[in-house]
């Protein structure tokens, strides 16, 4: 007998998504999930199908992006699937490139990346991260191949897996959402017609997601499945282990629902301000992001941080823009934290207010650095008002950090050379070069996750102390 497919393939098996999709390839893979190119087979539109194989990181994807539906700089969730004892499968826009291939590409073009080009791609992601922010969501996991472009040049931020609502839906924006959105645009629009915002802004963004179907009867039976979800989670969930196994996903029931516009998600928020089930006693977790784009406090094992981590992830996002290079490419969290130091200087509480309370500050200590050496050196070809950008966001302080709107007012985007309309970006054709090994990918910078090899860094002294040991690399 033919043995099945394996679990991971198991969306060409599932009813009600061949109905109404053609899988036509797997496009990616990670850990959490599988990402297929499909066509729609109403109407021919291509798609991404990403099958999510943990729960959590589903639910806070499908959150997020359902807040955010109106935003033309996120990415689009038509509907998505649910069954039982199955992985969620999210159904969103495809868009062939991201702007880590944008940034590749440009190493290999003599002019690299233009003044005018850099300023477009930056006020993007500052649109779509106001969005985020306006209403207390902390992407978590900003980094250039999160940061999805369409051919036309439309810059969208994606993958939401990590994401978290940091205040109830009385706290978030709600109703004015689109108001707000409708302003960061209306920014855009001061340099850019706006018959060039991008071709969903008609359709999407002033008449809604009009061709998502309509589902009453399983947003019923799904808003019943939810409140046993949520109970299930504050009784199951005491440990903060973030990746449950699939079992419990049987908790929700088997349905597609497309109805975005009325879905359960949009008026019960999970608002988790903490990563276990306890809502009143529990905390964010540190282990978030990638190595390059993390922020200080998350490597120094905080679990109280709020919306200033994406801003420091920004900032190194920035800097790789201006520089076609990473700006702290570090081999575990100890190098991570070891370049970042030797650039900015020593993290005391003068420079940092409270730091001295961040969980691993008395635990890893480093030499005292006499003379750090700037981001001035990291920037070497900046002019001194981009340096001052970068600076704005990569800083200790987490209160000292820019949001995006007041990025988006900088003197910067308002001076010769002005940014460059979105159809006069330079967009590569795929992501990956046909020479790689795995075309089409959708994960870049693999292997930055956690890793602290003790073992790879050299001389260090460690004592006991009272709260138990430190660690101090010389």
């Amino acid at each position: 007998m033919e043995q099945p497919p394996p679990k991971s393939w198991s969306i060409h098996t599932r009813p009600e998504i061949i109905a109404k999709y053609e899988i036509l390839e797997r496009v990616g893979s990670g850990t959490y999930s599988d990402v297929y190119r499909g066509r729609r087979l109403s109407d021919n539109l291509i798609v991404a199908l990403k099958e999510v194989h943990d729960y959590q990181s589903a639910f806070r994807e499908i959150e997020a992006l359902q807040i955010l539906r109106n935003c033309p700089n996120v990415i689009v969730l038509h509907e998505y699937f649910w069954r039982e004892d199955e992985d969620a499968v999210l159904v969103l826009e495809f868009l062939r490139t991201d702007l880590a291939a944008v940034i590749r590409d440009a190493k290999k073009r003599e002019a690299g990346l233009g003044v005018g080009e850099v300023k477009r791609w930056m006020m993007q992601i500052l649109c779509g991260l106001d969005a985020c922010h306006r209403n207390m969501i902390v992407h978590r996991d900003l980094k250039p191949s999160n940061l999805l472009v369409s051919e036309d040049g439309v810059l969208k931020l994606a993958d939401f897996g990590q994401a978290r609502i940091l205040m109830g839906p009385e706290f978030v924006a709600g109703n004015d959402n689109q108001h707000h959105h409708e302003e960061s645009i209306e920014f855009q629009e001061n340099v850019l017609p706006s018959s060039e915002v991008g071709p969903e802004r008609d359709s999407s963004f002033q008449q809604g997601y009009d061709n998502l179907e309509q589902d009453v009867k399983c947003k019923e039976e799904y808003l019943r499945q939810l409140d046993e979800l949520r109970a299930k989670r504050f009784l199951d969930e005491t440990d903060k282990d973030t990746n449950i196994q699939d079992g419990d996903t049987s908790c929700l029931a088997t349905c597609s629902h497309s109805d975005i516009e009325d879905d359960p998600f949009k008026t019960s928020y999970s608002f988790e301000a903490f990563e276990g089930g306890d809502y009143g006693h529990g905390a964010l977790t540190s282990c978030v992001g990638t190595r390059w784009f993390r922020a200080p406090e998350l490597l120094y094992g905080s679990t109280d941080y709020g919306l200033e981590v994406d801003l420091w992830s920004l900032g190194c996002i920035f800097a790789e823009l201006f520089n076609l290079n990473p700006l702290f490419p570090g081999d575990s969290d100890i190098d991570q934290l070891t370049r970042i130091i030797s650039t900015l200087g020593n993290i005391t509480e003068e420079v940092w207010p409270g730091c001295s309370k961040l969980p691993d500050y008395r635990i890893i200590s480093f030499a005292k650095v006499e003379n750090p050496i700037g981001l001035e050196a990291c920037l070497p070809n900046c002019s001194q008002d981009e340096t001052a950008l970068v600076k704005r966001l990569a800083c200790y302080d987490p209160a000292n950090r820019a949001t995006p709107m007041e990025l988006l007012h900088d003197k910067y985007f308002n001076e010769e050379p002005l940014p460059v309309s979105i159809s006069e970006l330079h967009v590569p054709l795929t992501k990956y070069e046909p020479d790689e090994d795995f075309p089409g990918g959708w994960h870049d910078y693999n292997n930055m996750d956690s890793d602290s090899d003790f073992d790879e860094f050299g001389p260090m002294n460690v004592r006991t102390t009272a709260n138990g040991f430190s660690i101090q690399f010389t």
